[in-house]
């Protein structure tokens, strides 16, 4: 008889998990059960009139090889050049006998990276660079105080008991309060003392001032010297209509390969008998759904709350994790005419747009957190990329506070006015409007966070479930990270199971941080 696979959520963990069993099982059963109508999880892509948003932005980037082969297994790298590209006479390499992104979809193109922060009105590369224009920006009082807390820091270390001790360490306290401290506090709620420090060992790794100026020696004195670091590289790959492009044709060789995507299946009952799971029931569903293995990237709030017959969980697991917190994520999308925000870099852009991907707000007097310009992620993603600029206002909220319960409309007139505020764009220059909400987008690193040992001790002991992903771990992994949990898992269930540290340590130890 075959084995039955049961999937949660269609995600990058959940999608490559249903994959690589089709490939690598011999006779296997796969359903993957999605609680929404997309595909991709946070790496969809969501289309408007033409126009597309890439929810959250993703670069695709990974020093794992396993997982840039499967990428590029899904979509080649572009052979010749994108419709910028032959516009602006980019220069760049491309791939050998690869598709040309003129004439065809399903190809990855290479695309620039530029992220900077918007400060007082003014850019500020990220990471901190040393240039002339970093100084006067901070002008010379702050780049003087800049100094001294980073030498100071630098000798005195703090315990880290929180997230704001970790970037203090690394930066010294003024650049942490200019640049990390209200930031850090509208994407999470919270201050960054009550985060746990953990977020940045596994996010910020080890970027900071130290690591800036080592980068910035080691390009004086090597050639062609190229970063290891994640948030330091200069370029990245970008499927030409955006992440849900890619999982979308994930998503078909999984059908193709005979595994069913079930959409609109939320599940709320799961069924453990001898410490196995041995079935699952949706809502709309008549009868429980029998399966072998189960593998989750629900977040795992809701997968204890589901587990029956209840009392099955012990009390303290089941108090921590159901107040697991996450924070919730609204997008609001602008068509605009033109930016007030003029390019004074050397990178050439369609309408000499500024060049950044995205841009970190971190001005104090507005709620926008960050600004996604679609144009420079591909010039494929808008309808009129000569004419007009697609960008998405990024907020981050928690489900039933003040700014997720905002109508549509009043929160398309909320991201105008405070772009008009801190002067991006004038009021008259929007063309069109709308707004996506995501749940459950960032698992949170506080409150019953510190459980989360004895949380995946207890699921650990259901010896056919596999924890995945960002939420299915509670976990804030990239997409290169969700989908290697997926990979270990199948590996893991190939061997005939066992310890699962290989998966859960993913994003966990010093070898897939990402500074070798």
């Amino acid at each position: 008889m075959s084995d039955k696979f049961v999937v949660i959520g269609a995600g990058p963990a959940g999608l490559t998990a249903a994959y690589k069993i089709l490939q690598d099982i011999p006779d296997a059963r796969v359903d993957v059960f999605e609680s929404t109508d997309r595909i991709g999880g946070i790496s969809t892509t969501v289309e408007y009139r033409g126009n597309r948003i890439d929810i959250g932005g993703h670069r695709f980037f990974s020093k794992m090889q396993a997982v840039n082969d499967f990428w590029w297994s899904i979509m080649p790298l572009q052979g010749s050049g994108s419709r910028d590209d032959i516009i602006l006479g980019t220069g760049k390499e491309f791939a050998v006998g690869g598709p040309d992104p003129e004439k065809t979809d399903a190809v990855m193109l290479l695309r620039r990276r530029v992220s900077r922060i918007f400060y007082r009105r003014r850019f500020f590369d990220y990471p901190i660079a040393l240039k002339a224009r970093t100084f006067i920006n901070m002008g010379f009082f702050n780049t003087i105080l800049a100094g001294i807390s980073f030498m100071y820091s630098s000798v005195i270390k703090r315990k880290e008991n929180s997230l704001e001790d970790f970037y203090i360490n690394r930066f010294g306290r003024h650049l942490y309060r200019m640049f990390f401290e209200d930031y850090t506090e509208k994407v999470w709620g919270v201050h960054p003392s009550k985060l746990s420090a953990s977020w940045g060992a596994q996010r910020v790794k080890e970027l900071s001032v130290a690591a800036v100026l080592r980068e910035a020696v080691r390009k004086i004195f090597r050639k062609n010297y190229k970063t290891d670091q994640t948030s330091l590289i200069e370029q990245f790959f970008y499927p030409k209509l955006g992440p849900g492009q890619l999982w979308s044709l994930v998503a078909e060789k999984i059908q193709a390969a005979g595994g069913r995507i079930h959409f609109n299946q939320k599940l709320h009952e799961i069924f453990l008998e001898n410490g196995r799971i041995t079935a699952v029931k949706a809502s709309d569903q008549d009868q429980p759904f029998a399966c072998d293995t189960v593998l989750s990237t629900m977040p795992i709030r809701d997968l204890i709350c589901a587990i029956k017959p209840a009392g099955q969980v012990p009390g303290d697991v089941f108090k921590a994790a159901a107040a697991l917190p996450y924070r919730d994520f609204i997008t609001v999308g602008l068509l605009v005419k033109k930016l007030k925000l003029v390019n004074k870099t050397n990178f050439k852009t369609l309408q000499n747009i500024v060049p950044d991907c995205w841009i970190y707000i971190q001005e104090r007097d507005v709620r926008i957190g960050r600004l996604q310009l679609f144009n420079n992620w591909s010039p494929y993603m808008v309808k009129d990329v000569e004419n007009t600029i697609w960008i998405g206002l990024e907020y981050f909220c928690t489900e039933g506070d003040d700014l997720w319960n905002l109508s549509r409309e009043d929160c398309i007139r909320l991201g105008i006015e405070e772009l008009v505020k801190i002067s991006i764009i004038d009021r008259e220059d929007v063309l069109d409007a709308t707004h996506v909400k995501i749940e459950k987008a960032y698992p949170a690193y506080f409150g019953s966070y510190s459980e989360m040992d004895s949380i995946r001790n207890y699921l650990d002991t259901i010896t056919n479930l596999y924890c995945l992903g960002r939420n299915g771990q509670h976990r804030y992994n990239n997409m290169d990270h969700s989908m290697l949990t997926a990979m270990r898992a199948i590996e893991l269930i190939k061997a005939g199971g066992g310890d699962k540290s290989a998966v859960w340590n993913v994003n966990a130890e010093k070898e897939y941080h990402e500074e070798k």
